[in-house]
């Protein structure tokens, strides 16, 4: 019973590490105890075996396997002979990696370089206005200004979004830390 124990001890600690960390990125903790179950478990489970075992609600489960299904986290399993939808984990963890970070990074920046596209065109307004005052027009070209360098970040940003996509990324950080050695 003791060895039984440890293990379930291990098993929740990495649990509740994983779902810790993935609060950090902005999903919540029940999200990662989620993943965290999947993970360990030994076969795809039914959102009736995930909903017993975290003792969520039916919705709350729902949405949490979604949410883990748009990052690409988990999966949709087949097995035959079952007809109840099925989960499993995203096996590959680099290329979970790759999705979560894409997949938020892209949301940002777009959102971003949106609202700063149309900032930067209503500040071209202001100033090409005759009837604007200096200390408008002045302020105006300091914000101009301020929000093309952050264009120029955000368009580096997705650069590095596409070398993750790519996976162009690997060529400089191997996945085989060895290879880093001998080079």
């Amino acid at each position: 019973m003791k060895d039984k124990e440890i293990l379930e001890r291990s098993r929740t600690r990495v649990i509740d590490a994983v779902a810790q960390n993935m609060n950090l990125y902005g999903v919540t903790p029940s999200i990662g105890r989620l993943y965290g179950l999947l993970f360990f478990s030994d076969k795809p489970l039914t959102l009736d075996e995930m909903k017993e075992e975290l003792g969520m609600s039916k919705t709350s489960m729902s949405t949490s396997v979604r949410s883990l299904l748009d990052l690409n986290m988990v999966e949709k399993v087949w097995v035959k002979g079952v007809r109840k939808d099925l989960y499993a984990v995203e096996e590959d963890w680099y290329q979970s990696f790759f999705d979560f970070f894409t997949i938020k990074w892209r949301t940002g920046i777009t959102m971003n370089i949106t609202a700063i596209e149309k900032s930067i065109a209503e500040l071209q307004e202001v100033l090409s206005n005759p009837d604007t005052s200096e200390e408008i027009r002045e302020l105006a070209q300091i914000d101009h200004l301020k929000l093309e360098k952050a264009l120029e970040y955000y368009e580096w940003l997705n650069r590095l979004v596409d070398s993750f996509e790519t996976k162009e990324i690997l060529d400089f950080i191997p996945i085989d830390k060895k290879k880093d050695l001998v080079e």
